[in-house]
């Protein structure tokens, strides 16, 4: 049976909603029926950027942001009802991820948590269908990182029985799953994706990413500056592992700078920008070369795999692998995110576990997720 479901992701670049509707059928077969973007309004972006952070009338703020995410992704459920010509009645339910300002996993308490704004009770007013969202907290109270969580929906997606295989996702932060051909499952964050490469494009050329990564193929990658960036503890954690802006922010990058220009090395910015791409594509790799070394294939996703720069680095890396995006694979790279939310939202529906202890390090598996019924 044919079932129909939203899912709406907002991700770490802060670059605005995907929404996909999506039909899933009793095995593991799916059609996206549609799919929409909408981007955030710059003020709006720079408003949870800002909540990244420490700042002054946090919860003033923050609900005030929870109200505007989940508005956006009304407006982004409507054009999909529209562009589908389906009714809310006809949809089991949304999985809406919400906006990830917070993310500290074991932290401070041993507990720790994660936030994601999404007030899933006015998406759930706005739009008559009922609504999961918190998708990782429970996760996080299992004693997991609560991220990455796609890499059960990728096995669904893309698992192969006779094959194995990885699946990178390069958003804002990049996390990589592993599909080997036994059927063993995990996954962990490799490190920064475009988050850093984002912030500098913004900063020097007053644009909110480097498309096809045109200026980063201009410079030439600084040696010292790569070396010092890669000397960051992260990249030697084992998994299970998460990040975030947490870590890979503004503040991480200027002080390596600093410390690079202590060394009397003053890179262009150009050169920053092709080295930041380098440190995207060097952590992926190490990544590979460590957790995924029977891989024959790597399928991208996220918006890194339409910078051309970037993806041209990871195949210099990866010489031995074919590396190809996840449309070879029938689904759209950025559309795969949205997708998997919309099927944790049914594996709610149908009180299955969401999560993989073996990626997250939870205490073992859970239904995630927490339901806003519509009126």
């Amino acid at each position: 049976m044919n079932r129909l479901f939203l899912g709406l992701m907002s991700g770490t670049s802060l670059d605005g909603v995907d929404g996909v509707l999506v039909s899933f059928d009793d095995g593991p077969s799916l059609e996206v029926r549609a799919h929409v973007h909408r981007a955030f309004p710059s003020e709006f972006a720079a408003e949870l950027l800002a909540l990244n952070t420490p700042g002054g009338n946090e919860l003033h703020r923050t609900a005030l942001a929870s109200n505007a995410v989940s508005q956006a992704y009304a407006e982004v459920v409507k054009a999909l009802l529209e562009a589908a010509e389906v009714s809310p009645s006809e949809v089991v339910a949304i999985g809406a991820h919400g906006q990830t300002v917070r993310h500290c996993p074991g932290a401070f308490d041993g507990i720790g948590y994660t936030v994601q704004l999404c007030n899933g009770a006015l998406l759930a007013e706005l739009t008559g269908i009922d609504v999961v969202a918190d998708f990782r907290s429970r996760d996080v109270a299992a004693g997991g990182q609560g991220a990455p969580l796609v890499p059960a929906f990728h096995r669904a997606a893309f698992g192969r029985d006779h094959d194995s295989l990885a699946v990178l996702n390069i958003g804002g932060i990049s996390n990589l799953t592993v599909l080997e051909a036994d059927g063993t499952t995990f996954g962990f964050d490799c490190g920064p994706g475009n988050v850093l490469m984002d912030h500098w494009c913004a900063l020097h050329r007053g644009v909110p990413y480097d498309r096809d990564g045109a200026w980063a193929a201009m410079g030439s990658v600084d040696q010292e500056l790569l070396r010092v960036m890669q000397n960051e503890a992260f990249f030697s954690r084992p998994p299970p592992r998460s990040t975030g802006r947490d870590l890979f922010n503004p503040d991480w990058l200027r002080q390596r700078l600093n410390q690079t220009a202590d060394m009397g090395q003053v890179p262009d910015a150009v050169d920053v920008q092709a080295t930041l791409t380098e440190l995207t594509a060097w952590c992926c790799q190490q990544s590979m070369a460590q957790y995924a070394p029977h891989a024959s294939r790597l399928l991208v996703c996220g918006g890194g795999t339409y910078n051309a720069d970037l993806m041209r680095r990871l195949a210099q890396r990866l010489p031995q692998l074919k590396v190809e995006s996840t449309e070879a694979s029938g689904l759209a790279p950025d559309q795969v995110e949205a997708v998997a939310f919309a099927w944790l939202a049914s594996a709610w529906v149908d009180r299955r576990a969401g999560n993989l202890p073996a990626v997250t390090g939870a205490r073992g598996p859970r239904i995630l997720g927490a339901l806003y019924p519509a009126a």
